[in-house]
């Protein structure tokens, strides 16, 4: 079979596309023909060794799959193989098959694609553990997302509608400005290119607070870092929650007086150690999405696919901060 491998540390160029054996599903395990892997933020740092989980080269990247079971291991009732799937498996994802740990699985919900399913989990999952669990979103709240036209981003709008919260996106250009709009943003910021001296931070602080209101933001939805967060958490409101996602633009020096002045809390949104840790909690989560999606309160915005000889280039357009939406590898059959 073939795998997009990572042999070295280093960028989406050191990927390789490798002919190797299938993997055998041990006890407990499934053997998973993959349809569709979607691309996240840790594909881009896993391969240069800067995210929590490194694993031993040679590796896949590719944390967010869908496809068809061809075997089961030992010990496996609950599958049987033909059954569609998606799963949230770290990484691996980017090549043809894969073996998964069958207690982590879902089923593919009737008439949803194996592109749309490969982009639930991860994105979505984040997000409702992120805006309900660590947030406590209610109805009413004003929601300040950073990094909007992403991937993440363009779902926690659609999530923060769907709990009806005032969503204000802010995003780095007119294009994604339009994403944001079309999923039912209320208020969008276009933000300049970081690095910021001090008065650029405080012109773009005092934008947001023009755009959150007189009271501020109830949430902060943090997915880019950097420069960026400071300006946003200045814009808090009083005992609101800011909530750390990820960092794309680098890990932010934030000045914890403010969080004294506004009574506000920071908080770590992990999803991958939430599943891990409390996976009922995370599968009710994930029946929750389902819904959702069959009202048709969320859908994935797939902006582009990417066939597995070119999951390279997918993975530098989402370093790049190039993309808006998902992209997604998808695999031959």
């Amino acid at each position: 079979m073939k795998a997009l491998r990572s042999h070295e540390i280093g960028g989406p160029e050191t990927l390789t596309l490798d002919e190797i054996d299938a993997p055998i599903p041990g006890k407990g395990e499934v053997l998973v023909a993959v349809k569709a892997c979607a691309i996240n933020f840790p594909d881009t740092i896993i391969i240069r060794d800067m995210y929590q989980m490194k694993p031993p080269r040679p590796f896949s990247p590719g944390g967010e799959i869908s496809g068809v079971i061809e075997a089961v291991g030992d010990g496996v009732t609950a599958w049987n193989v033909g059954d569609k799937v998606m799963a949230g498996i770290g990484a691996g994802g980017l090549c043809e098959k894969v073996v998964v740990n069958a207690a982590g699985m879902f089923a593919v919900p009737d008439g949803v694609s194996f592109e749309t399913a490969a982009s639930i989990l991860m994105t979505y999952g984040t997000n409702i553990h992120g805006l309900k669990d660590r947030g406590h979103i209610k109805e009413g709240d004003t929601l300040l997302i950073l990094g909007a036209a992403g991937g993440i981003g363009l779902a926690a709008i659609e999530l923060g509608k769907a709990y009806g919260a005032r969503v204000v996106a802010a995003v780095s250009s007119e294009e994604k400005a339009a994403a944001a709009r079309g999923v039912g943003a209320d208020e969008v910021v276009i933000y300049p290119r970081a690095p910021f001296d001090k008065d650029t931070s405080k012109e773009l602080a005092g934008q947001f607070k023009a755009a959150c209101g007189p009271l501020g933001a109830n949430l902060v939805y943090d997915v880019v870092g950097g420069d960026y967060s400071e300006p946003a958490l200045r814009a808090i409101a009083w005992e609101g929650r800011f909530l750390v996602v990820g960092f794309p633009a680098g890990i932010a020096k934030m000045p914890l007086n403010l969080t004294l002045l506004k009574s506000c809390d920071i908080a770590g949104v992990f999803w991958g150690a939430f599943a891990a840790r409390e996976p009922q909690r995370n599968a009710a989560n994930i029946a929750e999405l389902f819904d959702l999606l069959k009202a048709g309160k969320i859908n994935p915005m797939i902006s582009e696919t990417f066939p597995l000889e070119r999951g390279a280039e997918a993975i530098t357009k989402l370093a790049n901060r190039e993309a808006i939406g998902k992209l997604v590898v998808t695999m031959d059959s």
